[in-house]
Formats: structure tokens, C-alpha cells, sequence
């Protein structure tokens, strides 16, 4: 089974296998993560003031890897584009997924455009989608 993982901040094993359920990712599996490159507000996202959001999709896709690694999951990671849908696209081109794994953040913490729809997703590349809780920020 081959899993993407898409998301704005770091994940563990345990979170990854907590929204695959039944599947583990340790057997047979292979993970890529993309981390898009969001911007903390449309503002910042309109300016193109990308330096900040790259380097934290840099951190934040090189950390993962290095979690599910540590965790016998075969994992290999890459930044993607600002709109999560460019960046799944882009991953795809390259990477054969059977499904995608999106972690979000609640409402209230959301990046700019990290709201995207799981069916939309679901629509436009025929993969299975889940969509599974980052942490709430806690300042």
C-alpha cells in the first residue's frame, strides 16, 4: 500500500497509524510526504512572502520522514506547492499512491487554504481520502 501523507505540521507513527485504522504502515508500505508550502494568511500568501512558509514545509516534511523512519515506516518526503491540491498533484506524478492521508488543523488554526475539501480531493484523483486532527495550537 502505498500512502500519501499530506500535512502542515510534523506527525508521528502513531498518528498515521491511528488514521490508516486497519492498515499498518509498516508492512508493505511505502510513505511519501508532502508538506505544502502554506502561508499563515491569505495577506502573507497575496504578498508572495513564500521565504516562511517553505522553510516551515521544509522542517515540517524532513521531521515526519525522519519520525515514521525511526518507526520501521519507509518514508520519503518532499515540500509541495501552496495550494494543497497543486502540491498532491505534483506528488502523485511521481508516486504511485493507493490512498491520501490529510492532517489538518480545527478551524480556528487553520493556514491559509488547509481547508480543502476530502470529496474534492476524492473527485479530481480517484483515491481514497482521509482527513485525520492535527493538534490545536496552544498560542
Amino acid at each position: 500500500m502505498n500512502v500519501l501523507v499530506v500535512s502542515s505540521e510534523p506527525i508521528s507513527a502513531d498518528q498515521l497509524r491511528s488514521a490508516l485504522g486497519d492498515a499498518d504502515p509498516a508492512q508493505d508500505s511505502e510513505v511519501a510526504v508532502v508538506a505544502p508550502a502554506l502561508h499563515e494568511s491569505a495577506l502573507k500568501f497575496w504578498l508572495s512572502d513564500a521565504d516562511e512558509a517553505i522553510a516551515k514545509a521544509e522542517q515540517v516534511s524532513s521531521e515526519t520522514v525522519d519520525r515514521l523512519d525511526d518507526a520501521g515506516i519507509p518514508a520519503h518526503g518532499d515540500t509541495g506547492d501552496s495550494d494543497p491540491l497543486e502540491a498532491i498533484e505534483d506528488a502523485l506524478r511521481s508516486f504511485p499512491a493507493d490512498r491520501i492521508v490529510m492532517f489538518t488543523r480545527a478551524d480556528p488554526d487553520q493556514r491559509y487554504r488547509e481547508d480543502t475539501d476530502p470529496e474534492v480531493i476524492e473527485e479530481r484523483f480517484g483515491l481514497p481520502v482521509e482527513r485525520a486532527p492535527l493538534p490545536s495550537s496552544t498560542g
